[in-house]
């Protein structure tokens, strides 16, 4: 079981690291007092999900000895992983001008450069403890989500959840589609009487799709296309991605299609499920 801590300067980043592990899958608690730290772990060790929290000047004792005496508390097979957010101080008063929120040592009547000199006074032991140190100067946040992705899975081990959906225009575009492909123009085995009231899921017009070679033209080229651009996706720190298939009323064309490119993905390794909107209705 895994317990990160994320500590660093006001205004580093620890929000969107958190945000970015979550997505992960990870169990992320903002601000949680050290001292029930030990109760946290308990609690989820039976889940064995591994957690995050976040340490700042607001739940950081005040000597080095009570940090440790919390952390020798923690039970032994944890594997404990401090990370530091770094900052330079001129970027830090920027953002937070630019936020226009309060520094957390503001309270002390502290100008804005003070309170944050002060703060890194505070946080020097937990510089001290990281085993990772991420300077988010130059970071956006894309980049530190990407940073930490790298950091604690590496590149290999991203995963990005695909769902291959068909549907009919006459009923609507799926409002979750991020990429939406039209296949009207495609045969449609509508017109045959005896291929009417099948699906794109039955032989028969599995194989009149088949033989027109604009069919394995398109699925072709757009297996060809995805194939091409979905590591940038992941590399944008995307989870989830649903790609909606449409022809006019959702049963034939459509699902074809959709069925010809879950299976292509899936043979690429992507973790893809495969979902018909209008065949649920049958």
């Amino acid at each position: 079981m895994e317990l990160i801590i994320i500590s660093g300067s006001s205004g580093s980043g620890k929000s969107v690291a958190l945000r970015a592990l979550e997505d992960m899958g990870y169990y992320c608690v903002d601000n949680i007092p050290l001292s029930l730290i030990p109760n946290l772990v308990n609690i989820l060790s039976k889940t064995k999900r591994s957690i995050v929290v976040s340490l700042d000047v607001r739940n950081l004792p005040n000597y080095i000895e009570k940090l440790d005496e919390a952390l020798a508390e923690l039970p032994s097979y944890l594997d404990i992983r401090f990370i530091f957010l770094d900052c330079d101080p001129n970027v830090l008063v920027q953002r937070y001008s630019d936020s226009r929120r309060l520094h957390p040592l503001s309270t002390q009547d502290l100008s804005l450069d003070s309170a944050i000199r002060l703060e890194t006074k505070i946080l020097e032991p937990l510089y001290q403890y990281a085993n990772d140190i991420i300077d988010t100067t130059f970071l956006s946040t894309h980049d530190l989500a990407d940073k930490l992705r790298n950091l604690l899975r590496g590149e290999e081990n991203r995963e990005l959840y695909i769902i291959v959906e068909s549907f009919g225009f006459k009923y609507g575009i799926p409002s979750d589609a991020d990429y939406v492909f039209d296949v009207r123009f495609l045969p449609n085995p509508h017109w045959d009487i005896d291929l009417r009231p099948m699906t794109g899921l039955e032989k028969p017009v599995i194989d009149f799709l088949s033989q027109h070679a604009i069919v394995n033209q398109f699925v072709e080229q757009t297996n060809q296309y995805l194939v091409s651009w979905l590591p940038f996706l992941e590399k944008n720190n995307r989870s989830y991605l649903t790609i909606a298939i449409g022809c006019t009323g959702g049963k034939h064309r459509s699902v074809f299609v959709a069925e010809q490119l879950y299976h292509y993905l899936k043979n690429k390794d992507y973790t893809v499920k495969i979902r018909h909107r209008q065949l649920e209705n049958i």
